[in-house]
């Protein structure tokens, strides 16, 4: 560092080959969102903006990373990267009209600050649960790396955030199959008021990488020369060899967590030690004492930043606010999916369920060339249950891939494949181990498309069901945590034809798809299925018995107790009216049967409280009461854990209930 650079600042400087051009772009990207981040402050103290995360005294490190990534790489920045979307040249009138809540924004008013994302800038926005994009991150460079394109993924969070489980899933998964990620940590001393010294314990987060054999840096985050030189050289050869590779920024927030928390617990010296190493004030007085930037440019550069500042503000002001229409509020939940009908052939084979299920995945991996299945030990072994033998040896370990135990992280990378262009499917070994991914299932795939316009487009199956001495952890059947999240669908087939026709509309639908599949019926229920491609819709349920005397409404393995129970009592005259997909639901059908009945047993396997049988009863009531002739009869499990024992599971389990109820509905 020369004598008059000692001078004028507090940070070292080494601009290497860059040009004078290249340093003054540079601080003109530190200086944009710096100088909107003090507008939002001033009408902040007026009572003209309700909240502001400020990210004063770190925008080296938004404008380095974005500024040395190519134009068409991802980024998925935090609340305090601002920087990044100013440096992607996003209008200010759209993120103006974003924070207000206005139409013109990302979010049409459902998410707030930079909850969004925009596939036109290539940036993916966080959700206020900071993990998750972690793994989000892996997904979108899995994809590029699975079509052999050369490009790097950028993704931000916090010291705090590194603390949360998703943080060491997504790390563990880019290192295991040698993504091309950029993890960037914002080292700001404190997760809102909690100092780093009660976060984490080892001297640098850095060094947690070497855990993961993932290659590691420190940088000073307030030194955008630094930044921007290191990334610019990383990048390049992660394009080249793809790997993962965490960078730790050292930086500092000058102001609170958001602007309502202040800086109270920050001690003084703490603070004046970081103030004299801003980001911008230092490279700007560098610049000046270089000669490359002279005053007249840098007064001109923060006027015409101001102008634009004030002239999008008025601009966002005077747009009306969002106005609620129930219609639009409802249609947006789902991406629109057009269904496409592949008939059944004519050609059929008896197979069990399990097979079906296998004919259906195996088909659909034919049908779409950006389907990636994942899941614990489905690769060579073919799975616990072996739906995906022999499919390595057809389709390739890219496409068909073992995962490590992490579900969470997983389901994030499923949802990265679906932004960056794939289709994913995620098999979870036992449906029950969804809770251990259940946040990104219900936060991020549900919520995404209602949020931003994002599909999420992505199926997770999920082996469930009791009746086989499997215990607590590998016997529930989960639909109802589901079918109350907006945004999810779920399937649940009782036979093998439906299954496979189920499961290959579940690849072609853009949503979200839970598909259910009971093991109990996996090997015991044998039909005749077509063999070649076909479709079944969502929403369509299946009438397998007709009658006058009473409607009995199911799904997957309590239908076939229903026909047990029918063909032990033939005197009985019944409707039975399998679902098959739970949402959507098809309301017709079961209105239909109910009036035309009068009397009506709704029968699952779950527990009974809180079951999908429950809103199924109530929307009856609400929709057939003057049809009744006896109230809605709800039959399922104990509100109990499922045992073990295949006593106490018989007496966990329905069945036997549901035959002494519906013989005493019909009397009534």
């Amino acid at each position: 560092m020369d004598t008059k650079q000692t001078q004028q600042t507090y940070i070292n400087y080494n601009r290497q080959a860059l040009t004078n051009d290249q340093l003054k772009e540079l601080y003109k990207a530190m200086l944009k969102p710096r100088s909107i981040e003090e507008k939002m402050l001033l009408l902040l103290r007026q009572g003209k903006v309700s909240k502001w995360f400020s990210g004063i005294g770190q925008e080296a490190i938004a404008a380095g990373v974005t500024m040395a990534l190519q134009d068409d790489e991802y980024i998925l920045p935090m609340h305090r990267n601002l920087g990044v979307f100013t440096t992607r040249k996003i209008p200010l009138l759209r993120l103006f009209a974003q924070w207000q809540g206005k139409a013109l924004g990302f979010t049409k008013g459902r998410d707030r600050s930079f909850h969004f994302g925009t596939q036109e800038y290539k940036i993916i926005g966080m959700i206020s649960h900071l993990g998750p994009q972690l793994g989000v991150a892996d997904g979108i460079a899995l994809a590029h790396k699975l079509r052999k394109e050369k490009k790097v993924t950028a993704v931000f969070t916090g010291e705090g955030a590194t603390s949360e489980g998703d943080f060491h899933e997504a790390l563990n998964i880019a290192s295991v199959w040698d993504l091309p990620v950029l993890f960037c940590i914002e080292n700001n001393g404190y997760g809102l008021s909690t100092p780093t010294s009660e976060q984490y314990k080892c001297e640098h987060l850095a060094d947690r990488a070497k855990g993961y054999g993932m290659e590691s840096h420190i940088l000073d985050g307030n030194n955008v020369v630094e930044v921007f030189n290191t990334v610019k050289e990383l990048t390049a050869s992660m394009r080249e060899n793809p790997r993962p590779v965490f960078l730790e920024f050292k930086t500092f927030r000058m102001r609170g967590h958001e602007e309502a928390s202040g800086t109270k617990y920050v001690p003084n010296e703490l603070m004046e030690h970081w103030a004299i190493k801003d980001p911008v004030n230092n490279f700007r007085e560098y610049l000046l004492a270089e000669g490359i930037l002279t005053e007249e440019e840098d007064q001109h550069y923060k006027l015409e930043f101001k102008a634009e500042i004030n002239e999008n503000l008025k601009k966002a002001n005077a747009e009306n606010a969002v106005e609620f229409d129930e219609r639009n509020e409802l249609n947006d939940v789902f991406q629109h999916f057009e269904y496409q009908d592949f008939e059944k052939g004519t050609e059929t084979e008896e197979i069990r369920f399990i097979d079906a299920i296998s004919q259906g995945l195996q088909q659909s991996m034919q049908k779409h060339e950006n389907l990636v299945l994942m899941g614990q030990d489905i690769a060579e072994y073919g799975g616990v249950f072996k739906i995906t033998q022999g499919f390595v040896e057809e389709f390739g370990r890219d496409r068909v891939r073992n995962t490590p135990i992490c579900e969470s992280g997983i389901l994030e990378t499923a949802m990265g494949l679906s932004i960056n262009g794939m289709k994913a499917m995620v098999e979870m070994q036992f449906g029950d181990f969804v809770t251990s991914g259940f946040n990104p299932l219900v936060n991020y795939l549900a919520k995404v498309h209602y949020r931003w316009g994002q599909q999420a487009d992505v199926v997770i199956r999920m082996p469930c069901g009791g009746g086989l001495g499997a215990g607590p952890f590998h016997s529930q059947t989960n639909e109802a945590w589901f079918t109350k999240t907006p945004g999810l669908k779920v399937v649940y087939p009782a036979f093998p034809m439906d299954a496979k026709g189920l499961l290959n509309t579940a690849f072609n639908d853009p949503n979200p798809v839970l598909f259910f599949e009971h093991k109990a019926l996996y090997r015991s229920k044998r039909q005749e299925v077509p063999k070649n491609y076909y479709t079944i819709p969502f929403g369509k349920a299946a009438l397998l018995k007709e009658g006058k005397q009473v409607s009995i409404i199911s799904f997957g393995a309590s239908v076939h107790w229903a026909l047990e129970i029918l063909e032990n009592n033939p005197e009985i005259d019944a409707d039975l009216l399998d679902l098959r997909s739970l949402q959507p639901l098809d309301k017709e059908a079961i209105f239909d049967s109910v009036k035309k009945t009068g009397k009506v047993i709704i029968l699952q396997e779950d527990s009974l409280f809180g079951g999908i049988a429950s809103d199924i009863s109530a929307l009856i009531s609400e929709a057939c009461f003057e049809f009744l002739d006896a109230p809605v009869r709800r039959v399922g499990s104990l509100d109990t854990p499922v045992p073990f024992s295949a006593a106490l599971e018989e007496g966990y389990l329905p069945k036997k209930r549901f035959e002494a109820q519906l013989l005493d509905l019909i009397k009534y």
